[in-house]
């Protein structure tokens, strides 16, 4: 047995995968796959906790797939499948259910965010889905989670409910640890860049999707939100510039103050045009490979059935213990 750690990561098929989403999570991922062994899931049992059309849902999860795999993420080399291929992810949800407090779960930053915006429908896998989260993590006996700084508490309940556990019942669960990236982890809306770029946004101009063509993505950084100066400089309260800065470092290997030097003298107009370049250029073959791997429907569902049936071997034997330890009678 070699002594790789283990890294379980998703992101939920809902809206489209952003520039946020592949500089603070994907792009990390496939800089990760040969250095460690890797769960990559589409979330899709999460997405749920907000209503969805059916038909679109089962589309887009194909689409978040191959969006994964144009991206760079290796099928056959990494654990790639959806969520829900595996039931164990909810059998343990119940068990940790269980051993999670009312009052943890009320102290979720995102669950009062989402019930803001989702009033009508405050279902109780909102109120539990970062227990979800914690099973989706525990099952794989996770070393490392690449979480952004949003996603910190989450992994802190997931932290202590496999402690709490393991006090309980003996040593069941490894405790993760949180891989943060020290850059891109956190883009920030091109409209306002005070708020994380989120692919829920209303205003499509806040936002980049990977499958964006290039005159799309040089539009929307043109109308990118900047401020009254126009030195491009990284400091407090330049927010929009420094937001600016810190994706074309990301994407161009450069750190920040090397991309300051190289907008020395420049205007706001043409350094928002070179960073919409930049990133154009990123992202052209990701497009290109989604677009050719959308055509080779058999390929990708070799992908996710081959992904299921090994995740599902891997979380028996996590669910096998799990049972034990509580008291269940042997299957």
């Amino acid at each position: 047995m070699d002594d790789k750690k283990i890294i379980f990561s998703g992101i939920q098929p809902t809206g489209c995968i952003t520039l946020g989403n592949y500089l603070g999570a994907l792009k990390n991922w496939v800089s990760l796959q040969h250095d460690y062994h890797c769960c990559f899931s589409v979330v899709d049992m999460h997405s749920i906790t907000v209503r969805q059309d059916p038909v679109a849902l089962r589309k887009r999860c194909m689409e978040f797939l191959a969006q994964y795999l144009a991206c760079g993420i290796d099928g056959e080399e990494n654990l790639v499948f959806f969520q829900s291929h595996v039931p164990a992810h909810a059998e343990l949800a119940w068990v940790l259910n269980c051993n999670v407090y009312m009052g943890e779960l009320s102290r979720m930053t995102q669950f009062k965010d989402k019930s803001a915006k989702h009033e009508n429908n405050i279902n109780a896998g909102l109120f539990t889905y970062p227990v979800l989260m914690a099973a989706d993590i525990l099952l794989y006996k996770t070393d490392l989670v690449p979480v952004g700084s949003d996603q910190k508490q989450h992994l802190e309940l997931a932290r202590d409910v496999a402690i709490r556990f393991n006090n309980l019942y003996g040593e069941t669960f490894t405790v993760p640890e949180p891989f943060i990236p020290k850059e891109g982890a956190r883009v920030m809306s091109l409209q306002d860049p005070t708020s994380k770029m989120s692919k829920s946004d209303p205003n499509v101009n806040g936002f980049i999707s990977i499958l964006d063509k290039p005159e799309d993505i040089a539009r929307k950084f043109k109308r990118a939100v900047t401020d009254s100066e126009s030195e491009v400089a990284y400091r407090e309260g330049k927010d929009g510039v420094n937001n600016l800065l810190s994706i074309y470092a990301s994407v161009t290997g450069k750190t920040v103050d090397e991309a300051v030097a190289e907008f020395a003298g420049c205007g706001y107009g043409v350094f928002k045009e070179r960073v919409g370049e930049a990133v154009a250029e990123e992202l052209r073959p990701i497009r290109e490979r989604y677009e050719d791997l959308m055509k080779n429907k058999d390929y990708l569902e070799t992908v996710y059935r081959t992904g299921a049936e090994k995740a599902r071997g891997i979380t028996a034997r996590t669910m096998s213990k799990v049972y034990r330890k509580v008291g269940f009678v042997n299957r």
